[in-house]
């Protein structure tokens, strides 16, 4: 699936001025308009698929089925995203990313509020507590585990969750770096290691979560503060 046809409204600069050339002005606008309004349509199908992801097995969706919950035409759902998998692709592509948005907003607050190490633990001690305990949290571990290892045997599915996951691991280098040259956390490793680290200690949780005898959320939340604070300069 070709990532215009995931986002539905971009262009390459050399496509929309042949098709203004071509079609004229007034004909150019119908053709755009008609594409803009077909982006909330494909939302909609995209959010039926996703709940229904959430909700149960992949296996269990047909298209015709979210036609008829949606509205949307049949052959409009095919046209824009070329066959059931890319429906599917695509939705899981929608809900990895709302998953790694949610996630960063946590962070943003580090670079916008903290001012001295006191309050970078402060700030970071309850975000890694809230990403690591509960059973929301399992859940989304769970969830997010579930759609990786769907893309480790669908190449186009990998491409595009890669962006969303790629922009994760960059922003949290982001924050890392930025402790790190406060001098705040150690410095004698890179910040990409801490990133890539961090995610592993939280989704690598995973592998816990479906243990006959998981450890206990106490122990978890204790032993990783102590690791945390082991990592400050």
């Amino acid at each position: 699936m070709r990532s215009e046809e995931h986002i539905g409204t971009v262009f390459d600069t050399s496509i929309v001025d042949l098709t203004s050339h071509v079609l004229g002005i007034t004909d150019y606008y119908c053709v755009m308009a008609k594409q803009s309004r077909s982006v909330p349509v494909m939302q909609a199908v995209l959010e039926a698929v996703a709940e229904r992801l959430m909700a149960g097995d992949e296996m269990l969706i047909r298209i015709p089925e979210i036609c008829e919950a949606t509205g949307v035409n049949y052959g409009s759902v095919y046209h824009h995203f070329g066959s059931r998998e890319g429906v599917i692709d695509a939705a899981y592509d929608m809900i990895f990313t709302q998953l790694v948005d949610e996630d960063l907003r946590m962070f943003q607050q580090v670079n916008e509020t903290v001012q001295s190490l006191d309050e970078y633990i402060s700030v970071m001690q309850p975000i890694v507590a809230t990403l690591s305990s509960g059973p929301e949290r399992r859940g989304r571990r769970a969830l997010r585990m579930r759609i990786a290892a769907a893309a480790s045997t669908r190449p186009d599915l990998s491409v595009l969750i890669g962006t969303s996951q790629a922009r994760l691991t960059n922003d949290l280098a982001r924050l890392t770096e930025f402790a790190q040259e406060r001098q705040w956390l150690r410095d004698d490793v890179p910040a990409a290691f801490f990133a890539v680290l961090f995610q592993i200690l939280i989704f690598g949780r995973s592998l816990d979560d479906i243990s006959n005898n998981p450890i206990d959320e106490t122990v978890w939340g204790s032993s990783l503060n102590i690791l945390f604070m082991e990592l400050l300069k």
